[in-house]
């Protein structure tokens, strides 16, 4: 039996149980495990490992436990909107070039200890929400958090081409779909997506998964 590991913040979290693996949350990793487990009965173990908050050093600070220690045959990683958030709440955050050296180290060390590793680098993303938008105090917040946002996709695609790895494409995915719908339909905030926004990162991550 493979193992498939799924990495990240609050998005891949989805409020998922520390104690039962078994229930992986609400979000894109129960819907994966649902349709691979319908397709492919019995072939994969699955583990989310995702943490709400989690910055890309978060990540990197746990890995051995979380990510080493697990030996996954295939895993994703879907991280840096809380690069972001948390310099613009409490200068807290990790810039652009830091994300992408951090990021690095921790690819790096993966495939040191795990060389046969499959990685999928997802992008992160954002829209216009509650947890986004100007405030009086902060007229320019939506621009300066898309633009920042942008930047740690942009690193998070070069992370991808550095180690020759999947990029998920996961924004211009949610800019199509807002014009579908409001854009609440898709991300509640901004940031954290509804089971439709859940549902479309499942479907762009088992097209990925499908070609690996």
């Amino acid at each position: 039996m493979k193992t498939i590991l799924f990495q990240g913040d609050s998005i891949t979290d989805a409020n998922r149980s520390r104690e039962n693996d078994a229930n992986a949350g609400v979000g894109y990793v129960t819907l994966v495990k649902g349709e691979l487990g319908l397709n492919y009965p019995n072939e994969y173990e699955m583990y989310n490992r995702g943490i709400s908050g989690n910055r890309v050093i978060d990540v990197y600070a746990r890995m051995k436990k979380d990510i080493i220690k697990l030996k996954p045959d295939i895993m994703s990683i879907l991280i840096g909107v809380n690069d972001v958030w948390h310099e613009i709440s409490r200068q807290e955050g990790i810039d652009a070039d830091k994300y992408f050296q951090i990021y690095s180290m921790l690819i790096e060390e993966i495939k040191e200890a795990l060389p046969d590793v499959k990685i999928m680098i997802m992008e992160p993303f954002l829209l216009s929400g509650v947890a986004t938008e100007n405030t009086e105090e902060w007229p320019d917040r939506f621009i300066q958090f898309s633009t920042e946002v942008r930047k740690r996709a942009v690193k998070a695609k070069e992370i991808a081409e550095k180690f020759n790895l999947p990029f998920i494409l996961l924004q211009e995915k949610f800019d199509e779909a807002a014009k579908l719908a409001p854009n609440n339909y898709w991300l509640r905030d901004g940031v954290h997506p509804t089971t439709a926004g859940h549902e479309l990162i499942k479907r762009e991550w088992i097209k990925y998964f499908n070609e690996l």
